[in-house]
């Protein structure tokens, strides 16, 4: 009897898209829902990109590329990540990818070895896929939690505590999804000096959304001292330039290049050459559109943490970056009799018609953090306030049953 390997049926997901699949299955049944559950911006692709991409179809430009990518993207993307990052990246020392995401598992498979007990050390909660690709590579995943108290970032002295021998990796995203935390320079150079103690440990450094930064300034580690070397920076176009269909991603390290290429080769051959060029433009044209979007990011964010905080039952931190917040529900949960935050988030979806995620969907609850749902506010100023107003209304409503009922 033919078999499904051990490795497949383990392997981890990403379960926005889940809930999002959840949604779209009501929203056929006709049922009215507010989703707030997909991290991709609401805005269309700015219009000088589309057109990039339609000059490139039309000049027959959409056959193979080298596996690494076109020249003059590698050469825009090296420019950009010296000019944003403080350093110096030569175009030979970039490759371009299908999104950002695949570097993730790319990375993996360079630094570690299947099955030798190499650990790479995450952020929980997390984006799944670090500890789906850490598993799936045959690497040991060691979670490392990020605290409410520290605007949900890590304690540098954890960190420390963590590092064994065996650890190979450290993936660092900053600004952070879910939570929208965003690493202090303070801290980074704390994670810095700690790593130099330890010089067989590499970095991945996701910075997705380097350019979302609401307070203060956003920091590199490659741009520390002796980092830029172990550093492996991971950055791209989806939501920066609203560019998630795209698929294009790009990440800088000049000792992994070679073989990030040679994974694309043997996976997806090449990035879209329509969307590499398209990206060329994303990157060397106008940037009006990308920090219009930026600054209705920032409103947005002003306006669902104002509207969270008034929700009975909920708390919730200004996240410094991205566009996610990570409320505090715990007493929430109380109020309605929701045992956790998963049932929460399933109760406000069939009840309530309001989409988000729940905190185990990032992984496992950080111990004594007490209970999180994500909302992604990449949506728009009336969605928000009427998905905040559902919330709340559902929140009273069952608030008040369970007392008559007493």
């Amino acid at each position: 009897m033919t078999g499904v390997s051990r490795r497949a049926q383990e392997l981890g997901t990403e379960n926005a898209f889940v809930v999002l699949a959840e949604v779209n299955e009501l929203v056929r049944a006709g049922r009215d829902i507010i989703s707030f559950c997909i991290g991709q911006p609401d805005f269309h692709t700015p219009v000088n990109i589309q057109d990039a991409a339609i000059k490139a179809i039309r000049e027959g430009k959409h056959g193979y590329t080298p596996s690494a990518g076109i020249v003059e993207l590698r050469h825009a993307v090296a420019r950009e990540i010296s000019a944003t990052r403080g350093i110096a990246v030569d175009p030979a020392d970039v490759v371009i990818a299908a999104g950002a995401k695949p570097f993730i598992g790319y990375t993996v498979l360079s630094v570690t070895d299947f099955g030798a007990g190499d650990e790479v050390i995450y952020p929980n909660p997390g984006f799944p896929i670090y500890e789906s690709q850490i598993k799936a590579n045959g690497a040991v995943p060691v979670p490392i939690h990020l605290r409410e108290s520290r605007a949900f970032n890590f304690d540098p002295q954890e960190l420390a505590d963590k590092i064994t021998p065996r650890t190979r990796l450290l993936i660092l995203n900053s600004p952070h999804n879910p939570t929208g935390g965003v690493i202090p320079r303070q801290d980074m150079e704390a994670i810095a000096e700690i790593l130099r103690k330890h010089e067989q440990v590499w970095v991945f450094a996701d910075e997705i959304y380097g350019r979302l930064v609401y307070d203060g300034e956003f920091a590199s580690i490659a741009s520390l001292p002796g980092m830029q070397e172990r550093t492996i920076v991971s950055d791209g176009c989806s939501k920066t330039w609203a560019m998630t269909g795209w698929r294009l991603g790009f990440a800088a390290n000049r000792k992994l290049a070679p073989f990030f290429t040679t994974w694309i080769t043997n996976t997806e051959s090449c990035a879209s050459q329509i969307s590499q060029w398209a990206a060329v433009e994303a990157l060397t044209g106008p940037q009006d559109d990308a920090r219009r979007m930026r600054d209705v990011f920032f409103e947005r964010r002003n306006l669902i943490v104002e509207l969270l905080n008034r929700v009975p039952g909920v708390t919730c931190q200004s996240p410094g970056g991205a566009f996610y917040v990570w409320p505090n529900v715990t007493q929430a949960c109380a109020l309605v009799g929701a045992k956790d935050s998963e049932e929460l988030r399933r109760r406000l979806l069939n009840e309530a018609g309001v989409a988000v995620l729940a905190d185990i969907h990032f992984g496992p609850r950080v111990p004594n953090e007490g209970q999180h749902i994500r909302f992604s506010y990449a949506a728009s100023n009336d969605a928000i306030r009427k998905g905040v107003a559902r919330m709340a209304e559902f929140i009273e409503k069952n608030k008040v049953k369970r007392s008559a009922a007493a």
